[in-house]
C-alpha cells in the first residue's frame, strides 16, 4: 500500500504565493483608502484602477496559493 507524501517543492511554491497574497491584501485596500480620501487629485482615476486591480490580484493569488498547497498534499 502506497502512502501519500507531501511534495515539499510544491508546498514551498504555494507558501511563497501565499506570501505574495499577504502583501497584496494589505497594499490594495490601503491604497484604495488613500485614493478615495483624495478624489480631487489629478491621478485619482489611474490610482483607483490600480488599487482595484491589486485587490483583484490578492483574491486571485489567494485561491491560486491554496490550490497549489492542496495539490502538494493530496495530488499523486
Amino acid at each position: 500500500m502506497e502512502t501519500n507524501k507531501t511534495d515539499k517543492d510544491l508546498l514551498v511554491k504555494g507558501l511563497k504565493t501565499m506570501g505574495i497574497t499577504l502583501v497584496l491584501m494589505f497594499l490594495g485596500p490601503t491604497l484604495l483608502y488613500i485614493v478615495l480620501g483624495n478624489n480631487d487629485k489629478p491621478f485619482y482615476i489611474p490610482l483607483l484602477i490600480i488599487s482595484i486591480a491589486i485587490c483583484g490580484l490578492a483574491i486571485f493569488f489567494g485561491f491560486r496559493g491554496l490550490k497549489i498547497i492542496m495539490d502538494s498534499m493530496f495530488k499523486k
